[in-house]
């Protein structure tokens, strides 16, 4: 038995044991992977709106040069230069201020005049030299040629519509059905900030900084897009090559708030998402320009999630703040405890399986060797009666016993060894039976007092010739109960066969037929060896015997006490075992009485 708890501890306890301490250790990591779960979700959110962004401002600068084109189609195009400033302010609203450069020779700013206005003369003293290649600045170099999601997802809402493959796509740039505007003739420039880097960025601008002038910067592009650092504010420059005016280079310095105020209806919230997270478009300064939630009042600076707009808007990012960032923390506390929870119930279910399967083993082995023993006690059991009944029919059947009180005593041996092997054979057929679910009772009302009176007669002569005193207490009235008489018979017969065996030099046994309430109350005692303590259940159990017919010499098959419990609890009482005072044992078989037999006592004893 040992053997076998050892191998299923190994085999299955202590294999689940590891498994279930591996996975508690992977329980301390369950915040992290929360955590980047949501990340990769929300960069998806903020790489698709970082898209659209662009997307708008590419459309912006094809609308400039459509505008460009619309001014100087038809007309003299030196004609326009002097009023194009105010000319592309009236026409298109974006514009803060329009301006004109003629590539010839070094350089020079055409429009607008320097004494236009406070605007115009700001604009060409910070950028006449740069304009007219006497000045390079640091650049990053950039290109359109990644497809931009502007025609295709207008709103965030769009966004959280998606599957979660399109969403993962987008989060990775990957062509998204949409508007292309990739070229070789358009490109982006970004003229790095001078001595206000920032380092934060979480998207490198593309390409290796580097120095260039206005003309390097534009090369034989026709359109394209420059963003400047002046003392440290951000300027957006887009310009136009007219294809039959390629000496001419049309430009605007595009109004940023106006152009912010373009991108709002980016940052438009679906309700479900609004409870959980804010959007917010961040400058150069890291300052919120846009932002889906007006009550938001977190660390600005310090998004969960962020993507850059790269060379259009440098240093400008789309971040993703947790409206309560606290709720990560407490769900993954909340996913650890049930799924500590449930490696525990696990466990504790694997080591419950296990040890109710070693029990049901150990009871199998168990029940294997009473098995065994039952069939050598009933060997042994049959053995001896019918040794007995050959001898004695073989003597008187040869003529050797001339005595006739000695034929009657073989006779009266004979008889009684043969209802001892009936008792035995219906006893084993009675169990075959009931373990089978065949057996069954013929119900009929009877007298319990009689039908113990009757039985108790036809075993008294064998306790008698063998010393007992047998003492009988029957009351005075019948005592009706509703039961098989048979298998009555077959429980007193058991008993008493078990009192005659377990009797040792005190041969007393007594029977007492009593009524107890709506049950009558049959008790058979004697003063024999007794049931040992602890074992008052387990004689009821089939094949147990509490002492071993081969090495106490006390025969019997286990079944006796096993079948009077059945027998009893069949008819809806019950058999229980105490201990006698002074020695030996009392069996008490509980029975319940016809329900007029108890009104009538109820009746007498009211009288």
């Amino acid at each position: 038995m040992r053997k076998i708890a050892l191998v299923f501890a190994t085999a299955v306890f202590v294999p689940s044991l590891v498994l279930a301490c591996l996975a508690l250790r992977s329980l301390r990591d369950q915040q992290f992977l929360i955590e980047r779960q949501q990340a990769a979700s929300w960069q998806g959110l903020a790489g698709a709106l970082a898209r659209q962004v662009n997307g708008t401002l590419t459309e912006q600068r094809h609308e400039f040069s459509r505008r460009v084109d619309e001014l100087i189609s038809d007309r003299n195009v030196y004609d326009v230069i002097g009023q194009f400033d105010s000319n592309l302010r009236q026409s298109w609203p974006m514009a803060e201020l329009g301006f004109v450069v003629s590539l010839e020779g070094e350089g020079k700013v055409l429009s607008p005049s320097l004494y236009a206005d406070a605007q115009a003369r700001t604009f060409r003293l910070e950028n006449d030299r740069f304009l007219c290649n006497k000045e390079a600045v640091e650049v990053s170099w950039g290109s359109d040629s990644h497809t931009q999601l502007s025609g295709a997802l207008t709103t965030l809402k769009e966004f959280s519509r998606l599957s979660p493959e399109d969403q993962k796509k987008a989060a990775s740039g990957y062509a998204i059905p949409g508007k292309d505007d990739s070229g070789p003739s358009s490109k982006s420039v970004f003229a790095t900030k001078s001595g206000k880097v920032p380092v934060h960025e979480t998207l490198p601008i593309k390409g290796p900084p580097a120095e260039a002038e206005f003309r390097q910067l534009i090369g034989d592009s026709s359109e394209g897009t420059l963003a400047r650092f002046l003392q440290n504010e951000l300027k957006l420059l887009f310009w136009y090559r007219p294809a039959h005016e390629p000496q001419l280079v049309f430009g605007a310095q595009v109004n940023l708030a106006r152009l912010v105020n373009e991108l709002k209806a980016f940052f438009t919230i679906e309700p479900n998402l609004q409870k959980e997270i804010t959007v917010a478009l961040l400058d150069d300064s890291e300052r919120p320009r846009l932002n889906s939630n007006s009550k938001f009042h977190g660390n600005w600076k310090r998004p969960f999630v962020s993507a850059e707009i790269e060379e259009v808007l440098p240093h400008w990012q789309i971040g993703v703040y947790l409206n309560n960032p606290a709720k990560l923390s407490e769900s993954a506390k909340t996913f650890r405890l049930t799924l500590g929870l449930l490696i525990t119930v696990l466990v504790l279910t694997i080591g419950i399986g296990n040890w109710l399967i070693v029990a049901d083993l150990q009871r199998q082995l168990t029940l294997s060797r009473q098995k065994t023993d039952f069939v050598s006690n009933v060997s042994h059991e049959l053995k001896t009666p019918l040794t007995s009944i050959r001898m004695f029919s073989e003597m008187l059947a040869e003529g050797r016993v001339d005595d006739e009180k000695r034929r009657r005593e073989y006779l009266g041996i004979i008889s009684a060894e043969t209802a001892r092997l009936t008792r035995l054979i219906n006893n084993v057929l009675d169990f075959a039976r009931i373990e089978r679910g065949e057996k069954k009772y013929r119900f009929a009302p009877c007298d319990l007092r009689q039908l113990v009176s009757q039985t108790i007669e036809s075993y008294r002569a064998q306790l008698e010739s063998t010393g007992f005193a047998l003492t009988v207490e029957l009351p005075n009235a019948p005592i009706e109960v509703n039961a098989d008489s048979d298998a009555i018979a077959q429980v007193l017969l058991n008993l008493l066969s078990n009192a005659e065996k377990y009797s040792a030099e005190r041969k007393e046994v007594t029977v007492v037929l009593r009524t107890e309430h709506e049950d009558a109350i049959l008790e058979v005692c004697d003063r024999g060896i007794g049931v040992p303590a602890g074992c008052e259940e387990k004689i009821f159990e089939q094949f147990y015997r509490a002492h071993d017919s081969l090495s106490s010499g006390i025969q019997g098959s286990g079944l006796g006490l096993t079948l009077a419990r059945q027998i009893a609890r069949g008819h809806g009482g019950d058999m229980t075992c105490q201990p006698r005072v002074g020695g030996g044992s009392c069996f008490i078989f509980k029975l319940p009485r016809r329900r007029q037999d108890h009104e009538s006592d109820a009746a007498a004893r009211g009288s």
